[in-house]
Parts: C-alpha cells; sequence; structure tokens
C-alpha cells in the first residue's frame, strides 16, 4: 500500500530516476516530471502532499514555479540543486520553499527531509475541529484555516512561516531561541549555522509590512532569539 504521492521535478533523467527508485523503496507513490511546465500540468490534475523540486530545468525555473504555485497550494517544495550559495537559498526560501538540499545528496537525508516536512503537513491536515483565533495589535491567526490577517487583508505565509508565527503569537511576552523556533518548527537537530529561522523570520517581517507598514510586529531579542513586539 501506498504511502503520499510526491512530484519529482528534475529535468536530468538519471537523478530523476535515482530519486523515484529511493522513494518507492519507501512504499511513496512518486509521479515524474521533467520540465516546469510538465510540472505545472501536474500539479492542475493530480493532488500531490509533496514536491521535490530542481531549480536549473528546461523552459520555466524552479524559482518560477515556486512563485506560480505558492498562492494557490500549501504543498510542501523542498528544493533539491546544485546552487550551493547563501544567496541562492536564501532567496529560494524568501519565495515560498520549505526546505533546500544541496547536489550530490546522500539519498538518506532525502528521506529524512521528506518525512519531517510530511510530518508536519500531517498535522495541518488533522488540524482541531475548533478554530482557534489569535489576535496581537491588528494581526488575526486562524489556527485551523492556517490564515494570517493584518488590518483585514489576507496575508499568505509558507508553511513554516505560519508555524513560527503561531509560536510567537501563542505566547507573546516569551522570547523564543533560534534553537527552539528551528526544533519546534523543523523537528530535527538545531545546528548554529543555519539561517533558516533568520531567513523565515525575515520574510514573515516583509509580508505583514507590504499591509502594515507602521507598526513592528517581531522584536529581536540580541543575543537571544525573537518575540513579538509590544510596544
Amino acid at each position: 500500500m501506498y504511502k503520499e504521492n510526491i512530484l519529482v521535478v528534475e529535468d536530468d533523467v538519471d537523478i530523476n530516476n535515482l530519486i523515484t527508485k529511493t522513494l518507492e523503496k519507501q512504499n511513496y507513490k512518486v509521479t515524474q516530471a521533467f520540465s516546469g511546465s510538465e510540472a505545472l500540468l501536474q500539479l492542475s490534475i493530480s493532488e500531490f502532499k509533496l514536491m521535490l523540486l530542481d531549480l536549473m530545468l528546461p523552459g520555466m525555473s524552479g524559482e518560477e514555479i515556486i512563485s506560480k504555485i505558492r498562492d494557490e497550494k500549501e504543498i510542501p517544495i523542498i528544493v533539491i540543486s546544485a546552487k550551493t550559495s547563501l544567496k541562492d537559498k536564501v532567496n529560494v526560501l524568501n519565495i515560498g520553499a520549505d526546505d533546500y538540499i544541496t547536489k550530490p545528496f546522500e539519498s538518506e537525508e532525502i528521506i529524512a527531509r521528506i518525512n519531517s516536512q510530511l510530518r508536519r503537513y500531517r498535522k495541518y491536515e488533522i488540524s482541531t475541529q475548533s478554530n482557534e483565533i489569535y489576535k496581537f495589535k491588528n494581526l488575526i491567526l486562524e489556527e485551523e484555516t492556517r490564515k494570517v490577517k493584518v488590518k483585514g487583508e489576507e496575508i499568505h505565509l509558507t508553511g513554516h512561516e505560519f508555524d513560527i508565527l503561531s509560536i510567537l503569537i501563542k505566547n507573546p511576552d516569551k522570547v523564543y531561541s533560534r534553537e527552539s523556533l528551528y526544533e519546534q518548527v523543523w523537528k530535527n537537530g538545531y545546528y548554529g549555522e543555519d539561517n533558516s529561522v533568520n531567513v523565515h523570520i525575515s520574510n514573515i517581517r516583509k509580508k505583514i509590512k507590504s499591509v502594515s507598514q507602521d507598526e513592528d510586529y517581531i522584536k529581536t531579542v540580541w543575543g537571544i532569539g525573537f518575540k513579538l513586539n509590544n510596544n
């Protein structure tokens, strides 16, 4: 019996087949796509629980694919790319990717990261019936629907961005370290050089600022971490 359905988008046939075989051994159902247009077609006709996405694709880049689908779908996106610079990683996370793996990669790492993303996604799908609503200043966060509004206007957050903001808004006076946020959201160990939390906090701030420029919602407590800004 198959587990979740995963879309693998990679133009290199050998790499695509390698990833596919690795996932099928774990009983995942896999659909292959070899270009950006093929990926968008598959997303329009089938439901997927997760997408593995290369960036350098013929016709349409991985970055363009993320931008096109992120406002419409909550599907977790794990980028697998030969681009290794911090700038590339930060850019992709900012536009909506949930995780980033650099080539060459180990099969065990892909499986571990997929499992981590799907655990979080399952919690989203099996959310409780009572929709808890949290309010802070002009921001409203709806737990079950995973919607965030600022001054009545909805802003679109990625899965990890929503999870971080949800943690902060439930205890607005508490300061959370980067390590604590990382371990609660990504569900695995924190490594000091990992910049994921900073990137996602920055992205949340930008999205809030696009609606409410006159208020700062997230405060950096230097040397410790982050909290909501009560000032």
